[in-house]
């Protein structure tokens, strides 16, 4: 059983140095009389921060309170975690505050990353106890090495200029004031003050990226090429912090002088994503312009779509780059379709962005979070699935009256049986079709079984409906309603392209 410190008066003990440390900090950032959450999990990290904020909290004028979120990831040793913390509270004559939630259960349901669940949980949990208990701030335990297994995280995975910055010092309420404190000092003071903390297992656990980070990678590179990798590590993140900081708010800027909202639709001319003429050249339309820096032209389209999506959903630069080519695509009434239920168009010099009108109306995504709607304007619509990392496109075309081999057109919808929009979406349980050469209807979940795709890939697998029926699936083809015949003279080609 972990031992506990004894209650001692910490406010008349010699402060340590960390606290010191500690106290320089946080003297511009927190003011008398605010309330201040302390996120303890057990851990060493966040029982050290808790111990620092003690030892500082008569100097600061602070009142502390206790907030534990339990994950029910580890069994008994979670509850036993929570147990801990709690008696460390109320040693120190500090109000407790717990919050639970099954996060296994919650990542299945949602398909989602069980750590993602978690601190997606976590962080929801931390934003209502503070406006419950009209906490100023909560307080999170991370150090210079988060910070520093973050930023090489983002790297190995791909990442911009947002995803170097790592770790914020502040987010909402949420701040984090040992970023430039080690794990090792924080440990080492921990048993300088003979206080005891809950070690994680998983936390070792090199099946999990961070672990491999945090054991294998970091250490590696403090010893094969520099000992002050974490230090430069959160000095990248800083200096990226600063750089992202100021390009946000040059793109906010120019957003507010340049683009005009009316009923929920933004409109940006397209010379906002598009340099002015060089000097001496003419500006009419017909030249040719020169393109705009990319990163304002990119930031331009993400705080548009965050601004008009109605619901959840990762923008990726795949994304980011369908919509420029609405951009150099003099075409007008091209569409792009964008998760979280957002619509691109361009219209003649301007780009249009709106929410879906379907989702505008509160229509339902499928259950892995997708739906996009086909509306062959100018005869062509594509689709970007990046769930599945490709694209649909969709083109309607002639079909001769003897008509010819699908395998030179890939799948084909017949035009006059089809209703727009169409819908791709993921598979739904429940979903049938009757398939070409089949007498009936069978439920999809069998076909795609059959079909050897596995329960994991099925879960998100693309369909296509016209008016709430499955017109085409993905491995599966046509259903018979929708395929052309003998009297058919107009099909929709649906092809499959992969994002590069």
């Amino acid at each position: 059983m972990p031992k506990t410190a004894r209650p001692e008066n910490r406010e008349t003990k010699r402060r340590s140095d960390l606290a010191m440390r500690l106290l320089q900090e946080l003297r511009p950032r927190v003011h008398a009389g605010q309330r201040i959450g302390v996120a303890v999990s057990g851990g060493a990290d966040s029982v050290a921060l808790l111990h620092l904020l003690l030892e500082i909290r008569e100097q600061l004028g602070i009142v502390l309170l206790v907030l534990h979120f339990n994950h029910q990831l580890r069994g008994k040793a979670s509850h036993a975690d929570e147990a801990f913390v709690m008696r460390l509270a109320a040693l120190n004559g500090l109000a407790f505050l717990s919050g639970h939630e099954d996060i296994q259960a919650r990542s299945k349901r949602d398909r989602a990353n069980i750590e993602d669940t978690a601190r997606r949980a976590r962080y929801a949990y931390f934003a209502r106890v503070a406006a419950q208990e009209h906490l100023d701030k909560v307080a999170v335990a991370h150090t210079a090495e988060d910070q520093a297994e973050t930023v090489l995280a983002h790297i190995l995975r791909g990442t911009g200029l947002a995803g170097l910055g790592g770790i914020h010092p502040e987010a909402g309420v949420v701040f984090r004031p040992l970023l430039g404190f080690h794990r090792g000092d924080l440990r080492k003071y921990l048993r300088e003050q003979r206080q005891s903390w809950r070690e994680d297992a998983t936390n070792r656990d090199t099946k999990r990226m961070r672990a491999r980070i945090r054991h294998t990678l970091l250490p590696f590179l403090e010893k094969k090429f520099s000992p002050a990798a974490v230090e430069h590590l959160c000095q990248l993140a800083s200096l990226a912090r600063e750089d992202d900081a100021w390009l946000q708010s040059s793109a906010e800027l120019r957003l507010f002088l340049s683009a005009k909202e009316d009923k929920g639709e933004w409109k940006l001319p397209l010379r906002e994503l598009i340099a002015s003429q060089t000097p001496g050249t003419s500006d009419h339309e017909s030249d040719v312009p020169r393109q705009a820096p990319m990163a304002m032209s990119k930031r331009l389209i993400r705080l548009l779509v965050q601004k008009v999506k109605p619901r959840a959903g990762q923008l990726s630069s795949v994304h980011v780059e369908a919509v420029l080519g609405l951009v150099v695509r003099p075409e007008s009434g091209k569409l792009v379709q964008l998760p979280g239920g957002v619509e691109v168009r361009r219209e003649r010099n301007w780009l249009c962005f709106r929410a879906k009108r379907s989702e505008a109306k509160g229509k339902k995504t499928g259950a892995n979070g997708y739906a996009y709607e086909v509306n062959l304007t100018g005869g062509e619509d594509t689709v970007l699935v990046v769930e599945h990392s490709y694209a649909l496109r969709f083109t309607a075309i002639d079909w001769p009256r003897e008509g010819r081999e699908t395998k030179d057109t890939g799948a084909v919808l017949d035009r006059g049986a089809i209703t727009l929009p169409l819908v791709v979406r993921n598979w739904e349980p429940g979903d049938s079709v009757r398939l070409q050469g089949h007498q009936k209807n069978h439920k999809l979940s069998r076909l795609l079984s059959e079909a050897g795709v596995s329960r994991w890939e099925k879960a998100g697998w693309p369909v296509a409906t016209s008016g709430g029926k499955v017109a085409w699936t993905r491995g599966l083809g046509v259903a018979a309603e929708f395929a052309a015949g003998p009297t058919t003279r107009k099909v929709v080609a649906i092809e499959e392209v992969p994002l590069t």
